[in-house]
Parts: C-alpha cells; sequence; structure tokens
C-alpha cells in the first residue's frame, strides 16, 4: 500500500500559507494534522458503511486506522514528518486545555489527549521500531510501552489491514465525492486543498461499497466528524485555523 510517489506531504504542499503568520513549517503541521483528523473519520465512515465488528471504544478505533494510513500510504521520510505532526497536534490540544483550566473530560467517548498521543507514538513506532528507535525517544515515549508496541501495532494491522486491502482490491473508483466551500476564507481554501487531493488519491487506489461525502465547510466551531444519516465527512474550515494558533514554534 505505500505510496510511490508521496502525496500532498508536510514537507512540499503546494499550496499558499493561509495566514501572514503562518510560516512553512506552521503550515506543514496544519496540513498532517488535517490529514491525520481526515484519517480518523474515515475509520467512522468505514465501520458504518461496512458494518464492522467493534470490541471496545469507536473513537479508539478511528484513532488507531489514522496511525495505521499513516504508516502505510506514505513513504518513510514523509510518514515520520506526518507523525511527528500529528503527535505534536495531541500535545498542543493538551497544553492548551491545560493553560485555559479545562479538566480532563473523563466522561467524553474521546480518550483523554495525552492517551492518544502516548498510543499514537506507540503505535507508529510499533510499525518499525528497528528503524523509528530515537522517534519514540525524542518523543518520551516510556520504556515500559515501548515493550508492548510492536504487537500492539500487528493487532491494528491484522485488524484494519484486511478491511483496507478490501477496498485497495475493488480498484479506482469514484465512490468519495469531494465538495468544499471555497468563500469561506484562506483556511477554508487551505482545507479543501489539502483534503480534496487526498481524495482525489483515494479514488485512484480504492473504492468503497457505498457512496461517501466529504465536505469542507464552516462550522462555527472547530470540529470534524462523520455523520452517518447523510454518510458524509464534514472537515469544518475552523479546524485549520485552530492548528495554526497551536502550531509549535
Amino acid at each position: 500500500m505505500m505510496r510511490l510517489a508521496a502525496l500532498l506531504v508536510a514537507l512540499c504542499l503546494a499550496v499558499p500559507a493561509p495566514a501572514p503568520a503562518m510560516d512553512d513549517r506552521a503550515r506543514d503541521f496544519v496540513a498532517a494534522n488535517l490529514l491525520a483528523i481526515f484519517y480518523h473519520e474515515l475509520g467512522h465512515a468505514l465501520i458504518d458503511i461496512m458494518k464492522l465488528p467493534i470490541f471496545g471504544q469507536e473513537e479508539d478505533a478511528a484513532d488507531v486506522l489514522s496511525a495505521v494510513l499513516i504508516d502505510a500510504l506514505y513513504e518513510e521520510d514523509t510518514a515520520v514528518e506526518i507523525a511527528y505532526a500529528t503527535a505534536q497536534g495531541f500535545l498542543g490540544d493538551a497544553k492548551l486545555r491545560a493553560a485555559e483550566g479545562v479538566e480532563v473530560a473523563y466522561w467524553d467517548v474521546h480518550g483523554p489527549d495525552l492517551q492518544r498521543y502516548y498510543t499514537f507514538v506507540c503505535l507508529f513506532y510499533g510499525a518499525n521500531p528497528e528503524a523509528r528507535e530515537d522517534i519514540a525517544d525524542e518523543l518520551e515515549l516510556p520504556d515500559a510501552r515501548q515493550v508492548t508496541c510492536e504487537e500492539e501495532f500487528e493487532l491494528a494491522s491484522d485488524s484494519w489491514g484486511p478491511v483496507i486491502q478490501e477496498l485497495m482490491d475493488n480498484g479506482a473508483g469514484r465512490s468519495i465525492r469531494f465538495l468544499a466551500d471555497h468563500r469561506v476564507g484562506v483556511f477554508g481554501k487551505f482545507s479543501a486543498d489539502v483534503i480534496g487531493a487526498e481524495v482525489e488519491t483515494m479514488n485512484a487506489d480504492m473504492s468503497l461499497p457505498k457512496r461517501l461525502l466529504v465536505r469542507v465547510e464552516a462550522c462555527g466551531t472547530v470540529n470534524a466528524f462523520y455523520d452517518p444519516k447523510s454518510r458524509e465527512i464534514i472537515m469544518c474550515t475552523e479546524f485549520a485555523e485552530y492548528l495554526a494558533d497551536i502550531a509549535p514554534n
């Protein structure tokens, strides 16, 4: 499933920076996190469309797919850049909430930001532990967790791998439709460029058993979600602006 040519990678996006204060590094951070978020929402869509059995929290399963796809779809250097940015996104969320005095919502369907951070790092490291040992150390994954990461990724790959392979075996198609409202400003255009290109590439690689609509639009809040009633993924343009705000200096 490795892409021979990296698609819309965090290091070589051809779209303009959406704001004067957003340099190339911040732009790469936002693009990588938009892709990771999109893969997460795609997980929800596949669970619904393909009626996949989930033994546990669906949000956790969607996070796992995001890590599996980042490892599978990109050449190593690009995958590492996207993984670093995604991990930093989880850390940025946690730091912002702590700075604002927001308590951890243990009742929420999403796991705490720091737990999602460590699980993502563990899965990415576990996919290629020999080559990614430095990554695990740099991102401060405790040794006690590192020892289980290879097995954790193997379980993730055994679970999601056959699903992805089935879609690839279906061949190219137009099962994923993309719509974007470019009138919502530069962050909307940036989001549309990133997600639209990814949808186009996915359509060239695979087909879903049912149609899926992916939309980029203003929502009035920082969010991204899958709506099973209309069978569509909504990527809110506010997310790109939020990611630009929490991008590491």
